[in-house]
Formats: structure tokens, sequence, C-alpha cells
């Protein structure tokens, strides 16, 4: 039996989520975010008889340890350095710089294997923390035969393009930005934005955004396909799971040049990079695809074809058991 102890409400528990589906005897124990506002309640959750492994994220690791049973991490973003410190609360701040960053650093320590979602973690990781062992990379899969592209032509009365931005209504996802970009773009788009798991405000108003609400996440591939390009001005990402998404469904990317994002999307093939916070690069390159469809079905074929060759679900699923079934012979 695997035990996965996860926080709810975030790309890592969907990731989990996967994982209990396709590897057998791996089993998710979800809790609230809120619990770990008092983290040692966490000491109190119960876990499978017959646990043999752990498999969870760094940040509340600690309080989820059991002895003589191996700890396998993976760090599915990292938010403790210093870049990140303006695009968090004071209140944030002072978490991350304190007992977050000790309860991370503890957990690492400890663990028996080290994992992330992307290069550009590990590295973060790994430097930030001073972390003298390896961080294995292990990046996550997209169900491509879920996440397609639409089959049928997308067909609208307004015959607006549709931009999407799915997310949580952060700083660290760009969200402050949404307005200004649509204030910069023609009036033949409208850019559709999602509340994100754990958020449930909406942008103030603008006759070029519309507000979906909280979208399930099984219910996002009909999402992805009823749009024509994903905006993605993230400050931050572990991986990018909701680009990878947009990518398997044909979906031509604009998105921020920072941390994990160069690794999934190929400037000029399948989307475009601009500078953080840059809108007016951001417009542009909207209004370039938005202007061009058969630039965009091109780039959307170009994603669809890197998703089913580097990020299959397959791949990611099969380097977890790996890495569990060494650990569980060699320990």
């Amino acid at each position: 039996m695997y035990a996965s102890p996860m926080a709810t409400g975030n790309g890592a528990f969907v990731i989990h989520k996967i994982l209990e589906n396709r590897i057998p005897g791996y089993r998710v124990i979800p809790y609230s975010p809120y619990r770990t506002l008092f983290p040692l309640s966490l000491l109190l959750s119960s876990y499978p008889q017959k646990t043999r492994l752990t498999h969870t994220t760094p940040d509340y690791a600690i309080f989820h340890h059991r002895k003589n049973i191996p700890l396998v991490l993976t760090f599915h973003n990292y938010v403790l350095d210093s870049f990140m410190r303006k695009y968090s609360s004071f209140l944030q701040n002072i978490h991350y710089q304190t007992d977050l960053r000790l309860l991370t650093k503890m957990a690492a320590t400890r663990a028996d294997a080290l994992t992330a979602v992307s290069q550009y973690t590990a590295q973060l990781a790994r430097d930030d923390l001073r972390l003298k062992r390896p961080v294995k990379v292990i990046y996550n899969g997209v169900d491509h035969t879920l996440f397609r592209p639409c089959k049928q032509q997308k067909f609208r009365s307004d015959k607006k393009v549709r931009v999407l931005f799915c997310g949580n209504l952060t700083q660290r996802k760009g969200a402050q930005w949404l307005k200004p970009i649509a204030e910069r773009v023609g009036p033949n788009i409208t850019i559709a934005y999602t509340a994100g798991l754990r958020t449930r405000n909406s942008l103030s108003v603008h006759p070029q955004l519309e507000c979906l609400g909280t979208i399930p996440h099984h219910a996002m591939p009909a999402v992805y396909q009823s749009a024509d390009i994903l905006l993605f001005p993230t400050v931050r990402e572990g991986f990018g799971l909701a680009a990878a998404e947009a990518m398997a469904c044909g979906l031509p990317v604009v998105a921020t040049d920072c941390s994990s994002l160069p690794e999934l999307i190929d400037e000029g093939k399948g989307g475009f990079l601009c500078r953080i916070g840059d809108v007016t690069s951001f417009a542009q390159k909207i209004q370039l695809l938005a202007d061009n469809p058969l630039q965009r079905r091109e780039m959307g074929e170009y994603n669809r074809n890197k998703i089913e060759k580097t990020f299959t679900l397959e791949q990611m699923v099969n380097q977890y058991i790996e890495l569990f079934e060494r650990l569980l012979t060699t320990g």
C-alpha cells in the first residue's frame, strides 16, 4: 500500500489522484488545506494498514512521516526563494521564510527520495535549500485520450476568438494582468477565465472578460476544446499542468517566459513566450494568433504531438512505479 496524504484544491492533488487511479495499492488521503494552519493536527491523520511507502509534497511531509516507512517527496512547485516575495502577501512571506522553509528543509533531509516535476523546479529547490542530494525529475503526464482536440469545427454566432485563462485568481498565476491584456486586444477576442479550485472571486467587469466560475477538473477537457488559445501569464510554475492539458487539446499557448514553461512550450512552434507582466506583448501575441487561424492550427498540432511524445501518463506512472519498487527492494 502506498499512502499519499495531500491537501486538496491544487494541481498536485490532481496528479496524485491520477496516480491513485493508475497504480495498484496507491491511495490518496485528502485533507483540507486549512488544516495546515494548525499543522500539528496532521499528526492525527489515519493511515491505511500495511502502508509500505508514503508519497507526498515536502511542505508538511514531516507530519506524515512514519517510522520505518520510506518517504518519497515530490516538488510540484517552489515558492520559498526571494524572487517570489513580491508576488506574495505579507503574511505569506513570513510563513514562507520561517516555518514553511524549516519544515520543507527537514522533510527533504529525511526523505528517502526526492523528485520534482521539471528540471527548473529540481534545480531551484536544490539551490535554494542547499541540498546535497539529487532530485529526480519526473514530468507530469497528461491523459491524451481524455484531453484531445475537438473533433467538430468550432462555431460561434459572434465569430469571436476565445482565449482561455484557467487557474486560481492569484498574483502568482498572473490574474492581475487579465484586464490590462483585455484592454489591449481587438473586439474580436473574448478572454474567458475560470475561478480556480481555491478562489471563488471574479475580476472587475470588462466587456471582453467572461467569468466561467469554478470548473471541476473532470470538466476541463470540454472547456479547453471550446477555446482557441490558452493564456498563461503566470510568474512561477513547477510544471504547468494547465498548459500541458491545453497543448494536448491542440491549443497554441501564450505564456510567460519563466520557470518550467520553456520546457513545455517551444517558442514560435507551439506558442509564444512573453516577459513577466509584459501585457503589451501578451496582447500582441494573442492578437497575432487571433488573426491567423492557420497558425493557430499548426501550433496546436505541434503541441498535441509534443504531449503524445514527451508528457504521457504512461511515462509518468512507470517512472513512479520504478522508483517506489526500487526503494522497497533496496530498503
